[in-house]
This record gives C-alpha cells, sequence and structure tokens, in this order.
C-alpha cells in the first residue's frame, strides 16, 4: 500500500471505530480480515495511525474546527503530530489510486490556522465533562494524571501462578523468548513488559500451562488487598472475564468455596478453560439482572468481591477509544446500577465477613459516591480502615478507600473500598 492508501484506510477504521461500539483493534482486525492485500507493515502503520489519532482527539478535533470525522483527524494528525507542511499534506492528498481526496479550502485554513492555546480538556486530552472531575479529584496534579492516562500505551503485565511456577522461573522463560521482563513495583506475583513491540505472550508455554496470566498489576494489587483466606467461602460477584477469579483461587491455595458469578453466560463460560488451565476450581453461577441464583449463600460468605460494571476510565490508557463515547449520562446510569449491585451482593455477606467495592474508574461518581451511597443505605457495614502498606500503592487513600492510577503507580486506575458486616 502507498503511504496516502494508507491514510486512507486509518480514515476509514476511525469512522468505523466511532460509529460502533467494539473496540477498536477489532475493528482493525475486522478491516485486515476483510483486506488481505494488507501486508503486516502496512496493516502495524494504519494501527499506529489509528492509536495516535484516538489518543490525540481532542486537539486533533480542535484543531479541525470541531470535526470528528476520520478524515478531518488524519489530516489534523499529519499536521500537529507528524509536523508536515502544508505542500507534504497536499501531497498525501492527491485523489490519486486509492488515496485520499485532495484538500478543501476549510482543510487548508485550519491545517495553516495559528493553534493558539488550547482549553484545560483540549489539552488534557479528556473529555469535557470529566475535566471538572479531575480538578475536584487531583488539585494541582489533575493534567499530569490525564496525560498519564491518555498519552502513553500500557505495558503487559503477567501474575505468576505461584500454585505452579515462580516469578524467577517465568522470568527465565520470557528471557529465553527474547523478551526483557521487569518485576512490577508493588505485586509480588508480576511481571512487566513493554508494550512495543507487542510480544505474543498466548503462544509461550508457560501461558498454555496456566504458568502465568496477563493482568494488569493492579489487579493483582486488588486481590492482594482482599486477602482471600484458604478454606473460607468467597464469591466473585461480577466474575467478568474472570481474571480476578483466578487470583482468588490462587489465594485460596485450592482450599475452601469459591463462586464465580455474572450476568452473562458467555462470560462464564469463557471463565472455564482459564481455570483449568491454571489448575483451579470455582462454581461458576449465572445470576439475573435482579441478583437472583445465589440465593443459598445468602448471609455465608466470608468475603463478596464486587468489581463492578464500570466506565472503565481507568483503562482508557488501553481503550483511548471509550473515552469518546462516554457520557455524563451513562455515567449516572452506572453510579445507580453499581448502587443496586452492591445492595444484591450485600446479601451474601455474613456476620464478620466481608464485602469489597471495585471499579477500574477514575471518576468520583462510579467511586467515592457510590461507595457513600452504599454506607448510608447499610449502615450494618463497617468500613475496614485500610493500613499504611496497603495506602503506600495509592494514588489517593482516605480511611477505607483508595485509588490506584497511572500516574503514581503504573497501573490501571482502580478504586477500592473494603467493608465488614458487624450485624
Amino acid at each position: 500500500m502507498t503511504p496516502a492508501a494508507r491514510l486512507a484506510a486509518a480514515a476509514s477504521i476511525l469512522d468505523s471505530i466511532a460509529q460502533g461500539r467494539q473496540p477498536a483493534e477489532v475493528v482493525m482486525k475486522a478491516w485486515g480480515t476483510a483486506n488481505r492485500y494488507a501486508g503486516s507493515k502496512d496493516r502495524r502503520a494504519i494501527a499506529d495511525r489509528v492509536y495516535k489519532v484516538i489518543r490525540a482527539r481532542a486537539r486533533l478535533s480542535w484543531i479541525m474546527g470541531g470535526r470528528e470525522d476520520g478524515r478531518a483527524l488524519v489530516i489534523g494528525s499529519l499536521h500537529a503530530l507528524d509536523n508536515l507542511s502544508l505542500e507534504e499534506i497536499e501531497a498525501l492528498h492527491s485523489g490519486e489510486g486509492y488515496g485520499p481526496r485532495p484538500l478543501s479550502k476549510q482543510e487548508r485554513s485550519r491545517i495553516t490556522a495559528v493553534e493558539g492555546e488550547l482549553p484545560g480538556w483540549v489539552a488534557a486530552g479528556l473529555p469535557k465533562f470529566v475535566v471538572e472531575d479531575f480538578q475536584k479529584t487531583y488539585g494541582d496534579n489533575w493534567q499530569n494524571e490525564a496525560h498519564e492516562l491518555m498519552a502513553p500505551r500500557a505495558p503487559i503485565d503477567l501474575r505468576i501462578n505461584s500454585l505452579k511456577t515462580t516469578r524467577e522461573d517465568v522470568e527465565g522463560e520470557l528471557r529465553a523468548a527474547e523478551l526483557s521482563p521487569e518485576y512490577t513495583p508493588w505485586s509480588e506475583l508480576g511481571l512487566r513488559l513493554a508494550a512495543e513491540p507487542p510480544p505474543n505472550i498466548q503462544a509461550l508455554e508457560g501461558f498454555k500451562t496456566g504458568a502465568f496470566e496477563i493482568q494488569d498489576e493492579g489487579s493483582q494489587i486488588i486481590c492482594a488487598l482482599v486477602d482471600a483466606k484458604p478454606g473460607t467461602t468467597v464469591v466473585d460477584y461480577c466474575a467478568g472475564g474472570g481474571g480476578k477469579t483466578l487470583g482468588l483461587a490462587q489465594s485460596m491455595q485450592g482450599q475452601g468455596r469459591l463462586v464465580a458469578s455474572d450476568v452473562v453466560n458467555k462470560r462464564l463460560e469463557n471463565i472455564r478453560p482459564r481455570l483449568e488451565r491454571a489448575g483451579v476450581e470455582a462454581e461458576l453461577v449465572l445470576i439475573g439482572q435482579n441478583g437472583g441464583g445465589l440465593e443459598a449463600l445468602n448471609d455465608a460468605a466470608d468475603l463478596v468481591l464486587v468489581d463492578a460494571p464500570c466506565s472503565g476510565s481507568g483503562t482508557w490508557r488501553r481503550h483511548p477509544e471509550d473515552a469518546w463515547r462516554l457520557t455524563a449520562e451513562e455515567v449516572e446510569r452506572l453510579h445507580g446500577l453499581q448502587t443496586r449491585i452492591m445492595s444484591q451482593a450485600a446479601k451474601l455477606v455474613k456476620v464478620g465477613g466481608r464485602i469489597a467495592y471495585v471499579t477500574c474508574s477514575m471518576l468520583s461518581r462510579e467511586n467515592e459516591d457510590t461507595a457513600a451511597a452504599f454506607e448510608a443505605a447499610h449502615p450494618n457495614f463497617k468500613p475496614i480502615a485500610l493500613t499504611e502498606d496497603m495506602h503506600a500503592v495509592a494514588t489517593l487513600a482516605k480511611g477505607h478507600t483508595l485509588r490506584m492510577s497511572p500516574a503514581s503507580t503504573g497501573t490501571d486506575g482502580f478504586f477500592f473500598a473494603l467493608y465488614e458486616r458487624a450485624q
């Protein structure tokens, strides 16, 4: 493919991403399948362009007069990110072959205009409605938090299955595969790999045999904080893909009862091979939208982990396209859903048992506000103060709650709160 044809392809993919709900990587894979003439170098160049544009979308749209279509954003990226001259950009927009059509008068004027001072939300690269919340939460450091959340590509973290191997043995396998792992700074079970060049982790023997799993260090820290004990009854209430289910099983050392539940059966079925690979067990239970299906566990669980459905804003460095799909109305809906889920899950906790509330969100409405709503509605659950060691891994820690973020810990953004049922 010519450089111009790659730009046209990137613009088309960006439009497809904006018009749907699928992750960017899924859209790009589908494009590659439908356009097999594109070689590996072509696909890599197109993917790099797409992600560069998504991460800088706020600025690029601002430069292009508020336009958010793929063509405008790509043109803006050539000017603002690649520092190409008007003549060089025009040469890539000749309209010949499979390249994009020539620039319009309006497009020329936009990329030759003086950029001027950018509004705070544009410079930070965040959706406009999120900025006020970041400013309130992070104070003078809010722009750095925003930049680390949106700009860089996230590393690839691995969690070692200590029931099968050691961190040193996995490190040796990775180095034998010509990779350069580093120990994660907080998790004793973690190894970190650079995102570039992307390693093929699933092809490694250790992954196939369950010696390690792909899991962000933040999730590993959460599993350590909830401290699931061997011989206890533990419920992973919103199990999703099962990453934390595996972490809980590892902490329990195969002793006790572990139940993973979700409202989507396909998610539960996807957990099954992961459990088999890791050599651990869990009961998989499909529950209804109102929590039905776990009544037999009412007042019986020693620990309930609620990794609640959320905006996923803490993972925008991995999925930057999701930032531009989120609305204030959706955040409000999620807050209501999280509050209801916590009330349902609390029924399972026995006296003296604990419930942990977790999101991968950076937004206070989903974090502190939901935690406060739970506390107000459930006075029989008392907050458990976190230790200083726990606070050491947090961006912000207040008594029984903490936040983690890319800026301070290098992890995805997470929120954590812990409670004990007193009566």
